[in-house]
């Protein structure tokens, strides 16, 4: 298999082979080949854990098993999957643009996951990234006519409680619209929450992101049309989810999801990739109903 290091600016961020699935850790380094089967759509999974020292942001315990679940179903799914954990603002970018430039055969999905506020997602280094900004990277040739697909799991707002854990934090506010009008033609971007409020996060991962990962994962999920497979992500979160504890006990979270498609797709669907039976190659992990069920 042909080697090629994967370069980002004036940064090298390590060898990858073509086609094969890559975890990087915050350094970008040590990654770990997964398979060799040729994969034409392609996922990039950003998540912040731990931000800087002297950052007044909370550590997200719970994301790190949304990436690792995310990682495994998309694998599943015959999408390259390259996933990068604690990137600064600027990495975040470096990032983004660089997968902009590459084209897929049908679908590119976007994953962010950090504490956030409206048009907004931020760094391990505490520095805002403009959401604006990503979306607008992937207006280009190389992806025109590809399926675009992006999920923010962040707050976008600060309209709960004090003290919960969620993805909230206070800063200045975007315009609550500005950012939407960067998305590209053939794009799809869906929001843990609704503009103002808060996103809830939890130890064993978001309800946001582990009921996507639900979704994909049930009898014929998957292949759902994708605004079909939104809409129900939507219902189950909105009423499928309710807080506990005495601060938030019966608080609700409703995803929501702007839709510049122009046609129907199904990008998760391995009858419409030609890639049916790709699952086989990774084992099946015991299914946690406890796990699944403390976050609904």
């Amino acid at each position: 298999m042909q080697k090629s290091q994967t370069i980002i600016g004036n940064k090298i961020l390590g060898t990858l082979s073509r086609f094969y699935v890559g975890k990087r850790s915050r350094a970008f380094g040590n990654n770990r080949v997964c398979t060799e089967i040729p994969r034409g759509n392609r996922a990039i999974l950003v998540s912040v854990t731990d931000f800087y020292p002297g950052v007044q942001l909370a550590k997200r315990r719970g994301a790190k098993r949304d990436t690792k679940r995310l990682h495994k179903i998309l694998y599943k799914l015959g999408f390259q999957v390259d996933v990068y954990e604690d990137l600064s603002a600027e990495e975040t970018y470096e990032v983004f643009e660089a997968a902009s430039r590459e084209s897929v055969e049908d679908c590119f999905v976007g994953v962010i996951s950090s504490h956030g506020e409206e048009g907004l997602v931020f760094g391990v280094d505490g520095k805002a990234v403009k959401l604006a900004q990503i979306f607008s990277l992937f207006s280009n040739p190389a992806m025109d006519g590809k399926t675009k697909l992006f999920f923010v799991q962040a707050c976008r707002g600060v309209d709960l409680d004090p003290g919960v854990e969620t993805d909230s934090a206070e800063d200045d506010k975007e315009d609550s619209f500005s950012h939407l009008l960067s998305i590209p033609v053939d794009s799809a971007v869906v929001f843990a929450t609704s503009p103002g409020y808060s996103a809830f996060m939890h130890p064993l991962g978001s309800v946001f992101l582990q009921t996507l990962c639900d979704l994909l994962e049930m009898e014929g999920g998957q292949d759902l049309e994708v605004t079909q497979l939104l809409t129900r992500l939507n219902y189950r979160v909105a009423y499928g989810f309710e807080a506990r504890g005495p601060q938030l006990a019966g608080k609700k979270e409703m995803p929501c999801f702007v839709s510049r498609l122009t046609r129907q797709a199904f990008p998760f669907s391995l009858r419409e990739t030609g890639l049916w039976g790709v699952h086989q190659y990774l084992p099946d992990e015991p299914a946690d109903e406890a796990r699944r069920a403390s976050i609904r």
